[in-house]
């Protein structure tokens, strides 16, 4: 059995929070209901066939929508789109309608929100899940993609956004 080091919680989010990553909003829609939420943990799994994962907190309890809508689109903000992410983030706590009210959506192939506009946008279904201690992992098969603009991407270090 794997032995994990006896690392403080603290200390590795400080660690991490030198990383800089591409933000992004994932989304779902479907039977179980419409979710969306700020995501800095996702990432290319490999190209053939082109798969993206993304990891979601099991709380609060909606992100279990994902799951049971079986599709999610991972959408690539960019700089200009920093209000979108801190709302769906949770800043302001609006409510998810008023979220979505705040940028412009399309459906493609699976049914789940697609950001116009935005850098790229990986319309997914749900090939499989794994839950690692306090988080779910999610692998999608891109459906469909869309390349938007070449603009500033959104990334996100050391707790601040930053335009890329």
């Amino acid at each position: 059995m794997l032995q994990h080091a006896n690392i403080a919680p603290t200390l590795y989010r400080e660690a991490m929070s030198r990383m800089a990553v591409a933000v992004t909003i994932v989304t779902t829609d479907g039977p179980a209901g419409r979710r969306g939420l700020t995501v800095s943990a996702a990432c290319s799994v490999t190209d053939n066939p082109a798969t993206v994962l993304v990891c979601l907190n099991h709380q609060p309890a909606d992100n279990a929508l994902f799951v049971k809508n079986g599709v999610f689109a991972l959408n690539v903000l960019t700089a200009g789109q920093e209000p979108l992410a801190r709302a769906f983030a949770g800043e302001g706590r609006l409510s998810q309608e008023e979220r979505f009210a705040l940028g412009e959506w399309e459906t493609r192939e699976t049914g789940a929100p697609v950001l116009k506009n935005a850098l790229s946008s990986f319309d997914c279904r749900i090939t499989e899940w794994k839950d690692v201690s306090t988080h779910r992992i999610l692998f999608g098969a891109v459906a469909d993609l869309v390349i938007g603009p070449d603009v500033d991407a959104l990334a996100y270090r050391e707790r601040r956004y930053r335009a890329l």
